[in-house]
């Protein structure tokens, strides 16, 4: 599969993601069982500020032109410090995402030093654009990659993949730096950081506990609605003769 045919797999599930102080990227990473909740993917640094001081946050999704937005309490966000990862959960609104998630990576496996990777994201030199970047894996770190490739800023969180023939598109982490080398005193090209999907494989597993909670919640609810909502004879009166 060429890029161009990459991208265009790629692109119906990215979202650009605004805060009160800026934007990043994201991406549909997962829906729960009755697709009444999806998962945004994007880096922990994107959303940072706006989790720990409550603030609204808005998704775009250019492909259809469709906009969220989404209060703080109207979501939870599953965060990883150590990797820079971070998960939306939230309704999916009248954002009109498609109605899977690409593969992600499975854990056990780890892309080969040399392997080409793309990534998509909103730059800040074009944030209403989604550009599209290309590196070589340069080297492997924990819950990182290092890649020969830019990462500029308004990319932070947007998905980076990778193609095989056996295993089609798959994403294997979210952009999170860029590392420029600054050794001889001016800024030269340097290497794009991109953490892993290992906390959202996490997510996930927690998430499907979390979906649990949310149905026997729902149930509770109903059941108690039901036992304090007055019987037809309690209520009704006798018609006067």
């Amino acid at each position: 599969m060429e890029w161009d045919e990459v991208v265009a797999r790629v692109t119906p599930y990215v979202v650009k993601i605004e805060t009160p102080t800026g934007h990043g990227t994201g991406f549909l990473c997962l829906y729960n069982d009755n697709k009444s909740f999806f998962r945004i993917a994007t880096a922990l640094h994107v959303l940072s500020y706006a989790n720990e001081w409550q603030q609204p946050i808005r998704l775009h999704h250019y492909p259809s032109s469709t906009t969220m937005f989404i209060k703080a309490s109207e979501r939870i966000i599953f965060v990883d410090r150590d990797t820079d990862s971070a998960v939306i959960l939230a309704h999916p609104g009248k954002l009109d995402l498609p109605d899977d998630s690409l593969a992600l990576l499975p854990s056990s496996v780890s892309l080969a030093i040399g392997s080409e990777a793309g990534w998509l994201g909103f730059p800040g030199l074009a944030p209403s654009t989604l550009c599209f970047f290309q590196g070589s894996i340069s080297a492997r770190q924990e819950h990182a990659y290092l890649i020969d490739g830019v990462a500029i800023n308004g990319v932070s969180g947007g998905p980076v993949f990778f193609c095989s023939k056996a295993a089609g598109v798959q994403i294997i982490g979210t952009v999170s730096a860029y590392f420029p080398n600054r050794a001889a005193g001016d800024t030269l090209p340097g290497l794009a950081i991109a953490r892993d999907v290992s906390h959202f494989h996490d997510t996930i597993k927690r998430i499907q506990t979390f979906d649990e909670a949310i149905a026997k919640q729902q149930k509770q609810e109903e059941e108690q609605a039901q036992k304090t909502q007055p019987s037809a004879s309690s209520t009704s009166q006798e018609v006067p003769k």
